[in-house]
C-alpha cells in the first residue's frame, strides 16, 4: 500500500486522513475483486494497513509491516525527521534530498536522488506543509493493534533511524506477531541486504503450504499445540538470522511429522503449531 500524498497516485488531492487511506484501499480491493490477499505496509503506510486489517480481518491473509509504527508521533519526534522538516521553507528540492537520504541511508547516492524526485512528483510543497504534516501528526492506530487477527510479520532494520524499540512495541501489541530484525540502515527493502528481506517474507508467506494434505477431520478431534522451548533465549544467543534458520528446520520437522501421522495444520504460532488429528493416539505418536 502506497498512500495518497506519498506515491504516484492522484496528485491533486484535498484530504489526508486514515479514513481516506481506508477508502482508497477498499476502492482498489473492490475494483480488482480481491477476496483474500497479503498486505504490505512500509513506514507511514503501516498505519493504513493496520487499520484496514483490523476492519477487514476476513480479507487480509498476511500482514507485513516494514520499518513501520503505530503512532506517527513516534516517527516525527526523531531528530533526523525534525532536521529535515526544518529545511522545508529553505528550498523544496533541498528538503526532498535530505528526506530521501535520511530514509534510504546517507550512502544511497542515485537511489536517494530518484526517491527525492519521486517525492517532488507526488506532492506539492504547499500541500505537504499545510495538509500532510499537520494531518499525519494525529495518526495513531495503537488502539487497533489488539484487533488485528491476520498473521503478522514486523520487519525492521537495526541501523534505521526509527529506533528498534518502536518495532518491538509494535510487534508486542499485535496478537502472535513475529518480529524479524535485519542488519543495515536503509529504510528501503530493495537496498542493502535484500536477500535477507526476501527470505524473511518468503518464509512468512510460505508457512502452511507444506502442511499435511487432505481435509481436517470432522466430528470429535484431538487438538495438539507444540511450542519450541526457549525460542526467545535462542534468538538472543544465536542472533536473528541463525535463529530463523533453526526455526525453518523446526517447521520442516514438524510438518513431516504431521504428514506421517495424518495430522492437519490449523495455525502456525511463530515457534510452534496448532494441529488437529482424528484420534488421540495419532496426536501422541
Amino acid at each position: 500500500f502506497d498512500p495518497r500524498g506519498f506515491g504516484l497516485s492522484e496528485r491533486d488531492i484535498t484530504e489526508v486522513s486514515l479514513d481516506a487511506y481506508l477508502l482508497d484501499l477498499e476502492a482498489v480491493v473492490d475494483r480488482l475483486g480481491l477476496e483474500k490477499f497479503a498486505l504490505l505496509g512500509p513506514q507511514i503506510a503501516g498505519l493504513g494497513v493496520i487499520a484496514y486489517a483490523a476492519r477487514h480481518p476476513e480479507r487480509v491473509s498476511h500482514l507485513i509491516l516494514w520499518c513501520a509504527y503505530a503512532r506517527h508521533s513516534d516517527f516525527s519526534a526523531i531528530s533526523e525527521v525534525q532536521s529535515a522538516r526544518a529545511l522545508m521553507d529553505k528550498g523544496w528540492a533541498f528538503y526532498t534530498e535530505a528526506a530521501a537520504h535520511s530514509t534510504l541511508g546517507w550512502s544511497a547516492g542515485e537511489p536517494a536522488r530518484r526517491y527525492a524526485a519521486l517525492i517532488r512528483e507526488s506532492v506539492t510543497p504547499e500541500f505537504m506543509v499545510e495538509i500532510v504534516v499537520p494531518a499525519t501528526e494525529e495518526f495513531d492506530v495503537t488502539p487497533l493493534l489488539a484487533r488485528v487477527r491476520s498473521p503478522t510479520l514486523v520487519l525492521h532494520r537495526r541501523g534505521y533511524f526509527l529506533p528498534v524499540n518502536v518495532a518491538r512495541g509494535l510487534a508486542s501489541r499485535i496478537p502472535d506477531a513475529r518480529l524479524v530484525l535485519l542488519e543495515g540502515e536503509s529504510g528501503a527493502p530493495y537496498l542493502g541486504d535484500t536477500e535477507a528481506v526476501l527470505q524473511a517474507v518468503d518464509d512468512f508467506l510460505g508457512e502452511g503450504e507444506e502442511a499435511a494434505a487432505g481435509p481436517a477431520p470432522s466430528g470429535l478431534v484431538t487438538i495438539l499445540f507444540t511450542d519450541m522451548e526457549g525460542s526467545t533465549s535462542l534468538t538472543q544467543r544465536l542472533g536473528d538470522a541463525k535463529a530463523q534458520e533453526v526455526l525453518r528446520t523446526h517447521n520442516s520437522i514438524l510438518r513431516d511429522a504431521l504428514k506421517a501421522h495424518s495430522g492437519s495444520e490449523i495455525k502456525h504460532t511463530g515457534d510452534g503449531i496448532m494441529a488437529s488429528f482424528a484420534s488421540a493416539s495419532r496426536a501422541l505418536e
